[in-house]
């Protein structure tokens, strides 16, 4: 086991000691200076079992009751004698034209000149809008012609397809915005008047229906197969405008005060025919499956799958509580629709606007270079943002529809422990967990868009940056926290009780970790040791990745990744390369022979220099004659170059390669270190006593 691993372990078994030492003391609350009626800290809730089965008998009285509810039958309003009194309506219909006549003259004149031509001016627009919307199509286009060389081929279909959409609609639009005008104007009230407001507002509804549907399924540009696209169409549209029509009679029936009972009957049968006529465009199985787009996710492929399997028994289910809808059975009816149907186009919406966004932000990196890490991680943020949401807003939006939610609320609501005053349950911790989860979400978005477009706009440098992300990292998560606790309902007194148990733990047995915390505020506020800066720490170079609390992250140019402690950093000595400036000078020692003329040789180095793309042009190169060797006169060539674009072992590579050619071409040698040895032959005479 490492060192590190065993004073973790260490730390970590003292802090639980001493969590251990003060835990009766925290829920018993038995400090020899408090006040013997003072509560515990930590206390488990009296009485927890009775309020359990309280809740639970709660909770099911309120679920027999909306059952009871949901088998209620409203009264239709109508009975055989409603039969017989239409059956003698319409036998005396011809009997009454010369009265309705009568009526409408007698309201004409009520109304006088200007508000007949008014009336035919209405009528007028109607007329127009038939042909118009062309007219007003055309200006539209011509009006985004100058953006469409601004704008991705992909997306100018969808733009023409709600243009198309706003031209059927705004003409409908501007009569009933004249309607109202005038409404207002003469305060007129006839039935057939108000009546006729009601019928604009159905022709704003209808225009937009329907247009909606035409480019929702019939564009080329829709990846959808174009037969079952023209089929799903044309019953629809039918649908769609029997609909409007059988709505604009209703209110019709209403507004000449039509008996209520007549009303109701008529209701009656138009619910019934669009539940036929619904039954007829729902039997349409595979154009309406072959339209649901091909999408790569596991669940949304479950959901496909069981769509395709139990197609026919949902559909059988959906046309028996549409009849039963219609005779009276109405919570019943809206109860299995939305937890069926209302369910299912909600999953398919929220997963379909997911992957469009997705995909979006997937065409957004492909045109960044790879190596644009800026850009990958404001991807990765927003795709983080993206799920997250999608998958938030999808749980609780269909938990809610299911009517689920209230019932998991109630049951993980039972407080499990008191911390001080605060009764505290799973709902409120998973309420604060999700807070927590979006502040951090919130807070790597926005450090993202800050070093994608921000900082570069008004020239913060690297280090700066990362400082300045730091901090604002910090804040938002305690920003998040401060929210989760107040969701919780904390008293932050409690917490400090906590807050001395772990300092206790960090005073006796992690005192490292505490110092490498330290450290790393005091780098990444001190900013002698900077994100992007070149660092050497003994025989490690390389540019710093990351400086997080505990240890720093150094890449070298091998693609080596250190992690250095943060108190290494602070207490020995680091070159810092790019402190103040990322310009260094490199010394290269050159030797000649002692044949070679010294100006000659000092041209040659400075030309070599000089022609080198990776040395800084605007500080010259220098030549330093050194000294007079053993066997060479040896030279220094001085260059400057960016630490942060090429190694000080890579240059010297370059410019020896380049140096030995340019030597050798002027006939100049390069020394090597020589020794002449002398033998002497025989032995020594001796020496005479």
């Amino acid at each position: 086991m490492s060192l590190s691993s065993k004073t973790g372990l260490r730390a970590l078994s003292i802090t639980l000691l001493v969590c251990c030492l003060l835990l009766p003391q925290l829920v018993l609350g038995a400090d020899s200076g408090s006040d013997s009626n003072s509560k515990p800290v930590i206390s488990i809730p009296k009485h927890l079992d009775q309020t359990v089965k309280q809740e639970a008998a709660t909770l099911k009285e309120k679920l027999l009751h909306e059952a009871r509810h949901l088998f209620k039958r409203e009264p239709l309003n109508f009975d055989l004698e409603t039969l017989v009194e239409i059956r003698d309506w319409l036998l005396d219909l011809p009997t009454r034209i010369p009265e309705f006549i009568h009526e409408i003259i007698e309201e004409s004149q009520l109304l006088g000149l200007v508000g007949s031509l008014i009336l035919l001016g209405f009528f007028g627009a109607l007329l127009y809008s038939f042909v118009g919307a062309r007219k007003v199509l055309a200006r539209l286009e011509s009006f985004i012609a100058p953006l469409k060389g601004h704008m991705p081929d992909l997306y100018y279909p969808y733009v023409i397809s709600f243009l198309k959409i706003l031209a059927a609609t705004i003409i409908p639009l501007l009569v009933f915005g004249l309607y109202s005008l005038v409404h207002e104007l003469i305060d007129y009230e006839a039935p057939w008047f108000l009546l006729v407001g009601s019928l604009l507002q159905l022709w704003v509804l209808g225009a937009l229906l329907l247009t909606f549907l035409h480019e929702a399924l019939l564009p080329e540009h829709l990846p959808i197969p174009a037969e079952h696209a023209r089929a799903i169409y044309k019953i629809s549209r039918k649908v769609v405008i029997y609909a409007l029509v059988t709505i604009g009679l209703l209110w019709a029936a209403e507004a000449f005060e039509v008996p209520n009972d007549v009303i109701a009957f008529l209701k009656f049968v138009v619910y019934l025919s669009i539940v036929f006529f619904g039954l007829l465009l729902l039997l349409k199985k595979k154009s309406i499956i072959a339209i649901l787009p091909p999408l790569p996710y596991k669940i949304y492929r479950v959901f496909y799958s069981a769509l395709r399997r139990f197609y026919y028994p949902a559909v059988l289910i959906t046309f028996v509580t549409g009849v039963l809808w219609c005779v009276g059975y109405k919570a019943l009816t809206e109860f299995i629709w939305i937890r069926t149907w209302g369910v299912a186009a909600l999953f398919f919406i929220i997963t379909v606007a997911y992957h469009n966004l997705d995909g979006l932000l997937a065409r957004w990196i492909e045109t960044k270079e790879p190596r644009d890490e800026v850009a990958r991680a404001l991807h990765r943020s927003l795709h983080a943002v993206l799920s997250f949401a999608t998958i938030t807003a999808a749980l609780i939006i269909i938990l809610d529809l299911l009517g689920v939610l209230d019932i998991i609320q109630v049951v993980i609501s039972f407080p499990l422990v008191v911390i001080g005053s605060t009764p505290v349950s799973l709902w409120i911790l998973a309420k604060a967990s999700l807070i927590v989860v979006a502040f951090v979400f919130i807070s790597r978005l926005l450090r993202a868009y800050l070093d994608y477009k921000v900082y570069p706009s008004i020239g913060v440098d690297e280090g700066l940056a990362y400082s300045i992300n730091t901090l604002i990292g910090y804040v938002l998560i305690a920003i998040g926290l401060g929210a989760a606790l107040r969701a919780v309902g904390l008293d932050f007194k409690v917490l400090m009780v906590f807050a001395g148990a772990v300092g206790i733990g960090i005073g006796l047995g992690m005192q490292s970790l505490a110092g490498n915390l330290i450290s790393g505020l005091i780098l990444i506020f001190g900013r002698k040791v900077r994100k992007g800066d070149w660092i050497q720490v003994g025989e490690r170079l390389g540019y710093v990745q990351e400086v997080s609390l505990r240890a720093t992250r150094v890449r070298t140019r091998d693609n080596i990744e250190y992690l250095i402690p943060n108190s290494d950093l602070t207490s020995t000595t680091i070159v810092n390369h790019t402190l103040s400036e990322p310009e260094i000078r490199v010394h290269i020692p050159v030797g000649v022979s002692y044949n070679a003329s010294p100006q000659e040789v000092t041209q040659i180095l400075l030309t070599v220099a000089e022609r080198n793309p990776n040395i800084k042009k605007n500080l010259k190169p220098k030549v330093w004659f050194v000294e007079y060797g053993d066997s060479s006169i040896n030279f220094e060539l001085l260059v400057w170059i960016d630490v942060r674009q090429i190694s000080e072992r890579e240059i010297r590579s370059q410019l020896y390669f380049e140096i030995f050619e340019e030597l050798a071409e002027a006939g100049i040698e390069i020394p090597f270190p020589q020794r002449d040895l002398h033998i002497r032959s025989g032995l020594p005479k001796p020496v005479d006593s």
